[in-house]
């Protein structure tokens, strides 16, 4: 196959005071965009998952913080409590966040509007940098993989730029060496089903959609060379936090003799976080499991558990691919040393 120039979605924009996004609950049925104008508006889109992964979050949250500022320049804490509380998992909100408000408080308050939207931005376009160098990073190391199996949904819905997992993805298919990805639906919010297959449509890259639990399967049978998942947590020994079912995704790679590769930019990266026992893991609604499309599949007094992520140990990553390049074995020493490392001048290849 020849090299093939792929197109990416754009998730999230700020345009004349407003915020507008994606609204990723209506995808693959519907494109819409939400106009969003404060920080609650913001943290609401978040927390109902109409704005999701990790980066994604975290470049919307930082909006919304200059969005409130706009509208009141006093508002700058209650803005980023409002904000912080919308998911507790994904490191990046919070990171987001304090950054943001540490530059509207760097200056007076008349120019905490300004200062905070220079911050969002600045934070947006590091971001989509961030997702090109991981591309790069990641093709390189996966250079010989022509099949690949990937989890949840990490392309341009989930961050900035091409994504992070899914960027790898792309940049191997643009190489011309990917032929085929294995999506799995990705319970319970089937964002595999819903999303990654929408965005490998679009981006015209053959795929096949598997149920979660077919996946362990299918890699012992050799249906993949590799699995690449993203991450909304990274402690600081390297234990990832992931959508639901990433650990399983682990187990069933390292069984196979085949490198589990997680993907994300060092935003993701929470040094203040020991190990992966810390990651606060954020349980949603049972209704999510008890219904799809609004009609109920069990009883409505079954008891369910929801937990959105799990947290896959260190040992079981191959690499963790980061805009800085990539640390394997994945350790608390090759973490350090990615957060330690200088930016390295990263210049996109023409799409």
């Amino acid at each position: 196959m020849s090299s093939t120039t792929v197109r990416h979605l754009v998730a999230l924009r700020y345009r004349d005071g407003a915020l507008l996004a994606l609204d990723q609950t209506a995808l693959p049925w519907e494109k819409r965009e939400l106009r969003l104008e404060d920080a609650e508006h913001v943290a609401a889109a978040i927390a109902r998952l109409s704005i999701r992964g990790a980066p994604l979050i975290g470049v919307a949250a930082g909006y919304g913080v200059a969005l409130e500022l706009s509208r009141d320049s006093a508002a700058l804490e209650q803005a980023c409590q409002i904000l912080v509380a919308a998911r507790p998992t994904a490191v990046n909100l919070a990171y987001a966040v304090e950054r943001v408000r540490a530059a509207a408080l760097a200056v007076a308050e008349p120019q905490r509007a300004a200062a905070a939207l220079e911050a969002a931005r600045a934070l947006h376009a590091e971001e989509e940098a961030a997702s090109d160098a991981m591309a790069a990073h990641g093709a390189d190391l996966l250079a010989g993989a022509r099949r690949l199996l990937t989890h949840c949904n990490t392309g341009a819905l989930a961050a900035p730029g091409r994504g992070t997992a899914l960027a790898v993805v792309a940049e191997l298919y643009e190489r011309g060496g990917l032929e085929h990805v294995l999506c799995t639906e990705s319970r319970p919010l089937l964002q595999g089903a819903r999303l990654t297959a929408f965005e490998l449509r679009e981006l015209g890259i053959p795929h096949t959609l598997l149920v979660d639990s077919a996946a362990a399967g299918l890699l012992a049978a050799g249906a993949a060379d590799a699995v690449i998942v993203g991450c909304d947590r990274v402690a600081a020994n390297g234990d990832v936090a992931n959508k639901v079912g990433t650990y399983s995704l682990a187990l069933a790679a390292r069984a196979a003799g085949l490198p589990f590769v997680v993907a994300g930019p060092t935003s993701t990266i929470d040094r203040d976080c020991p190990s992966g026992a810390e990651i606060a893991i954020e349980e949603r609604s049972g209704e999510e499991v008890r219904t799809i499309g609004g009609r109920s599949v069990t009883s409505e007094h079954t008891a369910v558990r929801n937990p959105a992520f799990d947290v896959t140990p260190a040992a079981l990553v191959s690499a963790l691919v980061t805009e800085r390049g990539v640390a394997s074995p994945v350790d608390a020493q090759s973490v350090a040393d990615l957060l330690g490392a200088p930016q390295p001048a990263y210049r996109s290849s023409p799409r």
